[in-house]
């Protein structure tokens, strides 16, 4: 066979159709399932899935979600624009792609492999009061799922958590309630739902820690992570830890209180809390931030990193208060504003060359004056539910 011969092989169909598919923006992808049961079949497996989250992480994404209330209910509205890397100066990114709306009910959660999760009140069949139960949703195609109600006579004060379990492949949902004990609000009837399976259900786990949940959380390498109030304390000054393989809770002591300003990071594959280190609030008279990552959970043993804000600091940040939204690798620190200004702006610190960068978000105009909450990471995925 010659080479010209070789070289004009057809490319088998499947691997074509793939290569197509992936190119597609998430919601036509997810529009595609619909067309017939081989393209279905073909977007929903495994190895096409994966495949699509491998590329997504390699582009991460800024995720910006409004809670607006002016539609009766409430929805949150999400907008994802390009993940600056490393900027050098003052510049723009453009947000050109507003993704989905969702109906919301009791406020924010947090982000897990492309997945959002947060609890709302739903009025479930045969029920004439509605409940809290968590839902999940998918920005990038739109799909959401209202898990089933919980076992428990609670009907609110319910907490819930997504994590992915990547030995198995698994995402599971971890929900508890909070209920008055002796005098002391703690969390009890702690469940655990498996998503993917045939039948959705809760399922019993033991936790021996008793303590208060927080909407402080993050998802690294198998185990999730939730600041937490100790019984008999006022303040959050522990994290509690769930591992989604076995299923069992521990907890690392912090040995404070844990500042409002907290956000909880994955750094470098270890937990870490980035606060501000002068007050509650991150604000233009902020001086520092602090970085304490967990450097022996057995033996509740963490290590200190203190960053030292530039004078440029006040020159950039605006008198109003700023939301830690979390750290791109480890070295830049990225901050919001709670209310969306014109133009939208986030600000990246490098922790090592002290810069304090301005990037702008253009595209979200509609929104002057409005609260905002921004994800960093976020990546795409067209895993069904």
């Amino acid at each position: 066979m010659t080479r010209r011969h070789r070289n004009s092989l057809p490319v088998p169909d499947d691997l074509a159709m793939e290569e197509i598919f992936s190119k597609l923006p998430s919601k036509a992808m997810a529009r595609c399932r619909c067309v017939c049961k081989l393209w279905s079949s073909m977007l929903c497996s495994q190895d096409f899935t994966d495949s699509f989250l491998t590329k997504s992480c390699a582009r991460p994404q800024l995720l910006f979600v409004r809670e607006n209330h002016i539609v009766r209910g409430g929805e949150f509205i999400f907008v994802s624009s390009p993940q600056p890397e490393n900027p050098q100066e003052n510049s723009y990114v453009v947000a050109s792609n507003p993704l989905a709306c969702f109906p919301r009910s009791n406020g924010f959660s947090g982000c897990t492999n492309g997945f959002f999760c947060y609890v709302a009140d739903r009025t479930l069949k045969g029920l004439k009061k509605p409940v809290c139960v968590p839902v999940i949703c998918n920005p990038s195609t739109g799909q959401s799922l209202t898990l089933p109600r919980l076992n428990s006579r609670e009907r609110y004060g319910v907490e819930s958590y997504l994590g992915y379990e990547p030995i198995a492949k698994e995402f599971k949902v971890l929900s508890m309630n909070s209920t008055c004990v002796n005098d002391e609000w703690i969390s009890v009837e702690h469940q655990v739902l498996t998503l993917g399976t045939k039948k959705l259900s809760w399922r019993l786990v033991k936790c021996c820690i008793p303590h208060l949940p927080s909407s402080k959380w993050i998802c690294i390498s198998g185990v999730l992570y939730y600041a937490a109030r100790a019984i008999g304390s006022l303040v959050e000054s522990m994290v509690v830890c769930f591992d989604l393989r076995s299923e069992e809770f521990s907890s690392v002591e912090f040995g404070k209180a844990i500042p409002r300003s907290t956000t909880l990071i994955n750094y470098g594959g270890k937990l870490g809390l980035l606060m501000s280190g002068d007050s509650h609030d991150v604000t233009r008279a902020s001086t520092s931030f602090e970085l304490w990552v967990v450097r022996d959970a057995a033996r509740h043993e963490w290590s200190k990193h203190v960053y030292v804000l530039p004078p440029s600091w006040e020159n950039v940040v605006a008198a109003e208060i700023m939301y830690i939204a979390g750290m791109v690798g480890t070295n830049e620190i990225v901050l919001s504003p709670r209310y969306q200004n014109v133009p939208y702006y986030v600000i990246y610190y490098n922790v090592e060359r002290k810069t304090i960068i301005k990037v702008g978000i253009q595209g979200l105009e509609a929104f002057q004056g409005k609260s905002f909450h921004t994800y960093l990471n976020y990546v795409e995925n067209v895993k069904v539910l």
